[in-house]
């Protein structure tokens, strides 16, 4: 068992510049990098520094998107331009496009949302499959109250494997959001294995005197921490509930093949360049224990 470890870009870090990022993560004996675009530049100066890319964002897919929209021009227009972007990448060598789907209007119901996209996403799909491109969909739930995100909950990526069975659309495993919404993150490996196609370094610890104030429903008043809706925060690997000794052994019981790249969000690593690093610094060397 020997997995890369690489971070997506945290504000501060990404503000210094793809130059002094690559630098600064092959220095520390960083594997990976997650970019928000892929370019020649960008690549070039990641091999330069002994990086390998990672997984690039979805241009329109990451956050509210208009793949999902209930205009129909819109759709389409979103489609095309996934399909371009999926195609530059490919030219460039990128393989796994990232993807968290929220509805444009977060007041859609996701049995809706997840009708919309059975209608847009088989050409998508077709198209990552001619371009070797894989998507890992994010298991964010999406934004207080409404939760609109679809591919969230073993229910919705049940449905939607069974709608693509492609192993060109997958799931982005991401602990943390499975331990805030009170799924067994380690099922999900067991059920959903075939379906991995990346994976993050995240955590979440449970308040248990905030469950106490709050119960599963987020603070009235707002919570105590950031990167918290009341009961849980999102912390460093490490700092949390999920046990990564279990998770290392049944990402190579499934095969994968990837990379486990951190994702700093933790109030802890937050509000300075210094933090940040020390955040992505102290979350390998954690992570390190299990996956090297």
């Amino acid at each position: 068992m020997n997995y890369q470890i690489g971070m997506r870009l945290s504000p501060q870090i990404g503000n210094m510049g793809i130059e002094r990022v690559a630098k600064w993560a092959g220095s520390i004996g960083l594997d990976v990098l997650d970019v928000p675009y892929l370019t020649k530049e960008v690549k070039k100066v990641s091999e330069e520094n002994g990086l390998d890319i990672g997984s690039v964002d979805g241009k329109g897919a990451v956050g509210n998107t208009k793949l999902l929209s209930k205009n129909e021009p819109s759709r389409a227009e979103a489609v095309e331009t996934i399909k371009q972007q999926m195609t530059e990448m490919s030219e460039l060598g990128g393989k796994v496009m990232f993807m968290c789907l929220i509805p444009e209007d977060v007041h859609t119901p996701r049995k809706e949302s997840f009708q919309i996209w059975r209608e847009t996403f088989p050409e998508i799909v077709r198209h990552a499959e001619e371009k070797g491109i894989y998507i890992a969909l994010e298991g964010y739930p999406g934004p207080a109250p409404q939760y609109p995100t679809i591919g969230c909950t073993p229910e919705m990526l049940r449905a939607m494997f069974n709608e693509i069975p492609s192993k060109h659309f997958g799931l982005n495993y991401d602990p943390s959001h499975l331990v805030r919404l009170g799924i067994d993150y380690l099922r999900v490996l067991t059920e959903f294995g075939d379906h991995v196609n990346y994976c993050h370094g995240k955590d979440t610890e449970i308040l248990s005197d905030e469950l106490y104030e709050f119960g599963v429903l987020p603070a009235t008043f707002g919570p105590n921490y950031g990167f918290s809706e009341g009961s849980w925060r999102y912390t460093i690997p490490g700092h949390g509930e999920v046990e990564w000794d279990k998770v290392a052994i049944r990402l190579e019981k499934i095969g994968y093949q990837g990379p486990v790249s951190i994702e700093l969000e933790d109030h802890r690593y937050w509000g300075s360049l210094e933090a940040e690093k020390q955040g992505i610094v102290k979350a390998k060397e954690h992570l390190e224990l299990y996956l090297k």
